[in-house]
């Protein structure tokens, strides 16, 4: 039986973590099945958007299983760290857009998940937080490279030396999260998210995504040319001729990803 519970429908793939009674912990096996997801996911031209989180109330992830990591050698710790590592990197590099719904904790791994995603929307009861330091450890799926890509280093730091639980209202004005909503609002709102990226066209959501998470990362003048590049790969697509086909016919464009 799968740790990871993996549907789609009208565009969107559904991602839950589905280990409630352990607050979402990532197991191996659950790194393992979050992988398959993926790759499926990466696949399907017929999903646009990824919304991601965990079964039940409580917890969105709290992080890495505690209980099994007590069990592991050093060697198995490792193996265990670098797939989650790998794992979140690809969800990083989805061509489509992800959104994290944090519908609960999100602690350690847990937040390292939500970072890998490129949209975060939380519940507004719940709390969140890299607090690794307090287990006399760091974070190491990547929490100390995108946090402070998000909200500086400073703020990053600050958060990740104490060890700080954030709540919503606190997330939001660190610039971690784009929106808190009462916890019976949070799929909807995903949703909502979801079906107004999926209403554009695939390909030039996806190069959009994959001009700014890549221009990033670089100067300027390296990630105007990586626009350009992206832009380019726009323009033989019957999509766009769809949209000016469209736009003189007055209706909605009717996009197909090709």
């Amino acid at each position: 039986m799968s740790l990871i519970d993996f549907s789609k429908g009208n565009g969107i793939a559904h991602v839950t973590i589905n280990r409630p009674d352990v607050l979402n912990c990532f197991s191996y096996q659950t790194l393992l099945d979050l992988e398959q997801a993926v790759e499926e996911i990466r696949i399907d031209r017929e999903i646009r958007t990824v919304i991601i989180r965990g079964a039940g109330e409580k917890a969105f992830s709290a992080g890495a299983d505690l209980k099994e990591r007590k069990t592991l050698t050093d060697e198995q710790v490792k193996r265990n760290l670098f797939k989650m590592g790998e794992v979140l990197t690809k969800i990083e590099q989805l061509p489509q857009p992800v959104i994290a719904a944090i519908n609960g904790f999100a602690f350690g791994g847990g937040l390292e998940l939500a970072l890998a995603c490129d949209f975060r929307i939380m519940s507004d009861h719940t709390q969140i937080g890299l607090t690794e330091t307090g287990l006399g450890i760091i974070p190491g799926a990547g929490g100390t490279q995108r946090l402070p890509r998000l909200i500086g280093t400073s703020k990053a730091l600050e958060l990740i030396v104490k060890a700080k639980k954030l709540t919503a209202a606190d997330a939001l004005a660190y610039g971690l999260i784009n929106e808190a909503v009462p916890s019976e609002q949070l799929i909807d709102t995903c949703m909502d998210w979801a079906a107004a990226i999926a209403q554009n066209a695939p390909i030039a959501v996806q190069q959009a995504k994959f001009a700014v998470k890549n221009g990033m990362n670089t100067d300027l003048q390296t990630g105007m040319q990586i626009e350009r590049k992206a832009y380019e790969v726009t323009i033989p697509t019957e999509d766009r001729l769809e949209a000016l086909q469209a736009f003189s016919e007055k209706r909605k464009p009717e996009f197909k990803g090709r």
